[in-house]
């Protein structure tokens, strides 16, 4: 992040935290930045994606170690949370079960919407959002590439077998 940037307060004040979740309300944010946040921070659930490429403001709370989890335009306050560094995930005989949470924590460690990371697995945008859910589960083809897209983004996991 350029250190001349408006969020680079809000990055400094980040990376002093040793919290795993972080509430502020926006006017937290604003005393931090001491401007005003845009008007689309007000409004506009994009403006708070976890996304790593052409938002400044997602660049000063990712390169913290942070992501948006939650986001309440009524309170005005956002949730940041501290995602962990290992992945605890479940095996069977060698074969990494991977559920919604998982799929949702490989996404975000690489910065994708849905979208971007259905275009990556060169898949529906709607089979990630039924995986996130839990709607459904990957099948084994498709559990195998997420685990060798996950190696390549360096997404740590960490085995605990279940039988």
């Amino acid at each position: 992040m350029k250190g001349g940037s408006k969020y680079q307060p809000l990055l400094e004040y980040l990376l002093q935290e040793d919290r795993p979740e972080i509430v502020l309300t926006f006017a937290d944010i604003e005393t931090l930045m001491g401007a005003p946040l845009p008007e689309s921070a007000r409004h506009n659930r994009a403006w708070w994606s976890n996304r790593s490429k052409g938002a400044l403001q997602s660049t000063a709370w990712m390169s913290a170690g942070y992501l948006v989890k939650d986001l309440n335009f009524l309170d005005e306050q956002v949730t940041f949370h501290k995602p962990p560094q290992v992945y605890t995930v479940p095996r069977v005989n060698d074969q990494i079960q991977w559920n919604g949470e998982l799929v949702k924590a490989l996404r975000s460690h690489m910065g994708l919407t849905q979208a971007g990371f259905a275009k990556e697995l060169c898949i529906r945008q709607q089979t990630v959002s039924e995986w996130e859910k839990g709607v459904y589960e990957p099948s084994r083809a498709s559990s195998n590439y997420l685990t060798l897209v996950a190696e390549k983004a360096t997404f740590k996991l960490e085995s605990g077998d279940i039988a």
